[in-house]
């Protein structure tokens, strides 16, 4: 099965650690540019800040090292 370029996107930012991905939600929750994700579309966009959310919503408030 051939992944999305919203998966790819999400996967990629996860992989930059819990405090980056908090940061990349606050900046997409402010409309602000991320350029890991300057191919995507505005709708691709929002995928991937609700993705984002989602699974952050597993670790609450704190990011373990």
């Amino acid at each position: 099965m051939q992944r999305t370029k919203v998966e790819t996107c999400v996967e990629a930012l996860c992989n930059q650690g819990c405090r980056e991905v908090r940061g990349y939600i606050a900046r997409l929750e402010q409309d602000e540019p991320v350029p890991e994700l300057l191919g995507l579309s505005a709708q691709e966009r929002r995928l991937v800040l609700a993705e984002l959310k989602s699974i952050m919503s597993v670790y609450g408030d704190a990011c373990r090292i």
